[in-house]
């Protein structure tokens, strides 16, 4: 009877976790390209011109954005908007405990959240590309925003003068044998760039954020490489040596 009753209780988990993933939203996927050093440029002048507002990347210098083919110069006069040196981490000032009063939760640090987002339905940058691409108008929210990939996110839209306002619209559409709400974006107010214009924008922005969680990526990887094939060669003189320590006690 146990075993029956653990049966049971196994497929109402399998039925329930596949009707989670049934109305998970589906993520685009985003043109990430870490080798496109324009993209990488302009991603870190909308990043810190619109999250370094709000959100810290407290693993990340500015000088690390040499890596990007700009110079100190060329990172003190167009990406720091404050006092900060060229070596500083990119720090905000604000106060953790004014920004949980203004929002009702402290803005997280996005250093590593490209990586920390990525689950089964795409990786983390495919994440961020739906999400800074969902927002719609919600008056019932404390900001005016809501979010179709992040439902009652405290997160206000701040690139809505770029892409302009999106309502949702929610139908019912007949299924086989039930009706099911099919909930999508429309175009409201317009912004100023095109759809196009700022889903580029949106792509730069995502392409640097998942840079900056992993800059060393390219090097990890060819470590790693290097790694694997003196390992083999090792293994190849491990193994003759092994034969000749042997050779003695096979042959007796």
């Amino acid at each position: 009877m146990n075993f029956v009753k653990k049966m049971l209780f196994t497929l109402l988990l399998v039925a329930a976790g596949a009707f989670a993933a049934g109305d998970e939203v589906k993520l685009d996927r985003v043109p990430v390209d870490e080798h496109n050093l324009i993209s990488l440029q302009r991603g870190a002048q909308v990043f810190v011109n619109y999250c370094l507002n709000c959100h810290n990347a407290n693993y990340m210098r500015y000088n690390r954005l040499q890596d990007l083919g700009l110079s100190e110069q060329q990172i003190r006069d167009n990406l720091i908007l404050t006092n900060a040196k060229v070596g500083d981490l990119m720090k905000i000032a604000m106060d953790p405990k004014e920004s949980k009063a203004w929002f009702g939760t402290s803005p997280p640090d996005l250093t590593v959240i490209a990586r920390s987002r990525s689950s089964h339905a795409g990786s983390g940058a495919d994440w961020l590309y739906t999400y800074l691409r969902s927002f719609y108008r919600d008056p019932s929210r404390p900001t005016g925003w809501n979010n179709v990939v992040y439902p009652n996110v405290a997160m206000p839209h701040v690139l809505w003068e770029l892409q302009g306002q999106q309502v949702l619209k929610e139908e019912k559409v007949p299924g086989p044998g039930y009706m099911k709400t099919e909930r999508k974006l429309v175009a409201g107010k317009p912004g100023t760039m095109t759809s196009i214009e700022y889903d580029r924008m949106v792509a730069d922005l995502v392409n640097y954020m998942s840079y900056m969680a992993e800059p060393a990526r390219d090097d990890r990887k060819t470590i790693g490489i290097y790694a694997l094939m003196f390992l083999g060669v090792m293994f190849i003189f491990a193994y003759l040596l092994k034969k000749e320590y042997w050779k003695d006690v096979t042959e007796r």
